[in-house]
């Protein structure tokens, strides 16, 4: 497709992508925001459009891809700010059951439900809360990956059966 054809599609369908644009972000300057990196990314990605293709599904794409990955973007930024007298916390919902020592899981019932789990199920889950990935854990122990992710799973589930019974006790 020559350049200027792409170019006059692209400008073609401006008032369709606006108003999706403004479905997705309902505000209006976001929406021209929005409206302007998709064509700017679908002008920069022109080679990559191969004739024959729905171009009216390919720009919604991208302006689709590009709206999620700004929220996922503004979601990561987002700052927590300390407003409590003591500026060193931040602060809990009222609900979360942690105000006071009695409504805590203490560090030594922690440890000891850990120790209490199968080796063959903790020793997999204490390389993962280490920081260690699956792939790498399955390596290490000799064992396939879905084992190392079920052994994982069933272990968080036994650790937080243990751990919500002795909070109750």
């Amino acid at each position: 497709m020559g350049s200027k054809i792409f170019r006059a599609k692209v400008l073609a369908l401006q008032n369709n992508l606006l108003s999706f644009a403004y479905t997705l972000t309902s505000n209006r300057d976001d929406a021209y925001d929005l409206l302007q990196d998709t064509t700017l990314k679908a002008l920069d990605s022109e080679d990559k459009y191969v004739d024959n293709t729905n171009f009216k599904g390919w720009i919604f794409t991208i302006m689709r891809n590009l709206f999620i990955n700004n929220y996922r973007k503004q979601m990561r930024s987002v700052v927590v700010v300390d407003q409590s007298d003591d500026l060193y916390q931040i602060n809990m919902s009222q609900d979360s059951g942690l105000e006071t020592p009695d409504g805590a899981v203490n560090t030594r019932q922690i440890h000891d439900a850990l120790n209490s789990i199968p080796k063959e199920y903790g020793e997999p889950l204490s390389m993962f809360i280490s920081g260690y990935h699956y792939d790498e854990i399955a390596s290490h122990l000799n064992l396939p990956l879905g084992t190392v992710k079920s052994r994982i799973f069933q272990a968080r589930q036994r650790l937080q059966s243990m751990l919500a019974d002795m909070r109750y006790d």
